[in-house]
């Protein structure tokens, strides 16, 4: 039987910072394993066979939130929304490990965690069957020639929106003006619609919003938060 072949990705950004504290470290040991979505990387799942997710979350709506920083907003959502079962992609495992602690302190269930590129989780999810998704603060890339390396490009938004079920909600977040430029220009090509009525859906957070680290180190800058809300558009 032969596999798919394994397409090259560059990846760019950190994996690891300077440091972990022990009881870090304890956490990616005695923890990360037992939140695991399935079978997500190429080496365990070469035929790049679908989650099952209905069985993971109990036949729960999932969420999916990608790059979840240091987990504050992931943790705060599964605690106000028990009813729904809640993935994490962070390829950066420094927060994979600050997530891990906010969980045990927090004794929050129904997330699972995937410390890698959610490119490799968007190849092995069921096609339409994430119903929100959470894009917080990416990597900014401010440089015109590495803004290709963004989230909001085809790369990622092709494969998105055919994992989100028709009319599932897509939240984006971002203090960087040209990324709120390239997020309207692009996410709308890509089978979405932005739900705006006026400037005050786009100024002021949602309801339910946590305002995390990044978004205080923006705020401490003089930087303007931008909230962008995108449903998936009918097939």
């Amino acid at each position: 039987m032969t596999h798919p072949e394994r397409p090259h990705r560059n990846f760019y950004g950190r994996l690891k910072g300077k440091h972990l504290k022990n009881s870090q470290r304890g956490y990616l040991d005695e923890d990360l394993s037992a939140l695991s979505p399935g079978l997500v990387d190429w080496d365990v799942n070469p035929d790049r066979t679908p989650l099952d997710l209905q069985t993971r979350f109990d036949g729960k709506p999932v969420w999916l939130e990608i790059g979840f920083g240091g987990g504050e907003h992931m943790v705060h959502q599964a605690a106000q929304n028990p009813d729904v079962g809640i993935i994490g992609c962070e390829p950066y495992i420094n927060g994979v490990a600050m997530l891990l602690g906010k969980i045990r302190r927090a004794g929050t269930d129904g997330v699972a965690v995937y410390p890698g590129d959610v490119r490799d989780m968007f190849d092995v999810l069921p096609d339409a069957s994430i119903d929100r998704a959470f894009l917080l603060y990416p990597d900014p890339w401010p440089k015109s020639r590495h803004h290709r390396r963004r989230f909001v490009t085809e790369e990622h938004l092709q494969p998105l929106a055919r994992v989100l079920k028709p009319g599932a909600t897509f939240r984006v977040a971002t203090d960087i003006p040209d990324y709120v430029r390239q997020t309207m220009q692009e996410v709308p090509r890509h089978g979405f619609t932005w739900t705006a009525q006026g400037p005050e859906d786009w100024r002021v957070a949602w309801d339910d919003w946590i305002s995390t680290r990044y978004e205080q180190k923006a705020l401490r800058e003089g930087r303007t938060p931008h909230y962008m809300t995108f449903t998936r558009d009918p097939d």
